[in-house]
């Protein structure tokens, strides 16, 4: 299919909070523009959206994928369940050779094999040396290959044609999650998984100075003369207008997705599933870095999603030059920087934008109004963003 791109913009405004940290435990910053501003990583904001996808059951399980270290476990487990003649040591044992069969280097962790015979303890199960990330379609296949192998393992899986077996199972039926966010195999390149979807870091759109909280905690127990507090620290934070981005490529989508995750749909429904959801995953998803300290749960306050056909394209120039504080806040401004930005840089280099939809909270965010097709509610934006995909997907290229 031809190329196919969905932008997804959002300016989201967040009270004082520290939604990712740094190693050094305040709220992450970058230079843009000549001044400081509050970052949120790209990686916060993915984990966010795969755990709302689980949270909000946007999609099936079977459609969602788990990253671990605990590889060995897991399948241990399906392999259990699968044959339940096939428990503890045995289906441990079967779940390692079926994961070396595939490529995927285990080993007992060294500190954990320390512990264990310092305490006399059973040796621990080994684990990946980096995090898979596998579907649950992959998981289901390799434990049925395992107990296929189950009676003469060692001889099984030292057959080339079950090692190709069992390498296929691990490179196809993707996930939604994988096949939109990608997944990289040190040691097996040739089962990478092309990332469908790039995000930004979230930047401010403003000049941010991080704070600091001075606080103290009473010990209810204290019936000292002497009053005091029980527990004293700091904890830093700043709050923020943020311009949030993210392209999904359609195509790739697609391709990563492949044959579909259901044997009794067209090829195209679960890229049409898998847009809606990540759409509105990523809309309403949140960082949780000391969500319970700030409370800081917020929703954009402005989303506008375009639909391309060459090149993603994002606005975050409209905030090089940063928004000035005022008494009005950074909000408005910010949307008027967008709403005369998106118009013009179009203009300069071609409205190649096949749709636009907007969806926006309040007044401070009408002139954002004639940038595109308005959406009344979150769940009409994500069916008719959802509805042009489809559409293009089942148009003859």
């Amino acid at each position: 299919m031809n190329h196919l791109f969905l932008d997804v913009h959002a300016l989201q405004t967040v009270p004082p909070s520290n939604l990712n940290r740094d190693d050094t435990g305040a709220p992450k910053t970058a230079v843009y523009g000549g001044v400081p501003r509050a970052r949120v990583s790209s990686q916060a904001w993915k984990r966010a959206t795969r755990e709302y996808f689980e949270e909000k059951q946007l999609l099936d399980p079977g459609e969602l994928g788990v990253r671990t270290k605990k590889i060995v476990e897991v399948l241990a487990d399906r392999i259990g369940t699968l044959e339940t003649s096939l428990k503890g040591e045995r289906a441990e044992a079967l779940a390692a050779e079926v994961v070396q069969a595939a490529g995927l280097q285990i080993a007992v962790p060294k500190r954990k094999a320390e512990s264990a015979a310092k305490n006399g303890e059973p040796e621990p199960l080994p684990e990946a040396k980096y995090l898979l990330f596998l579907s649950s379609r992959q998981l289901d296949g390799l434990a049925g290959l395992a107990v296929e192998g189950a009676a003469d393992s060692k001889a099984f899986f030292k057959d080339k044609e079950n090692k190709a077996r069992a390498k296929q199972l691990a490179d196809t039926r993707h996930s939604v999650d994988i096949a939109l966010f990608g997944r990289m195999v040190a040691d097996v390149t040739d089962i990478n998984v092309d990332a469908a979807v790039q995000v930004a870091h979230a930047i401010s759109v403003h000049k941010v100075e991080n704070e600091s909280d001075y606080f103290t905690a009473v010990d209810d127990k204290n019936e000292d003369d002497e009053p005091g507090a029980g527990m004293i620290g700091t904890v830093d934070f700043n709050s923020a207008t943020l311009y949030r981005y993210a392209a999904l490529g359609v195509h790739q989508l697609a391709e990563n997705l492949g044959q579909g995750l259901r044997e009794d749909e067209p090829l195209t429904t679960p890229v049409h599933r898998a847009v809606e959801a990540f759409v509105e995953g990523f809309i309403h998803s949140l960082p949780q870095g000391k969500i319970n300290t700030f409370g800081h749960h917020t929703l954009p306050d402005a989303v506008v999603v375009k639909l391309r056909s060459t090149r993603p394209v994002s606005f975050v120039s409209a905030f090089e030059d940063p928004v000035p504080s005022g008494q009005a806040g950074h909000l408005r401004g910010a949307v008027e920087r967008l709403a005369e930005y998106i118009p013009s840089v179009e203009k300069a280099y071609g409205d190649d934008a096949t749709l636009t939809w907007v969806l926006r909270v309040g007044p401070n965010t009408q002139k954002l109004s004639g940038v595109g097709t308005e959406a009344e509610s979150v769940r009409e934006l994500v069916s008719a963003v959802g509805q042009a995909v489809a559409e293009h997907l089942e148009t003859p290229a």
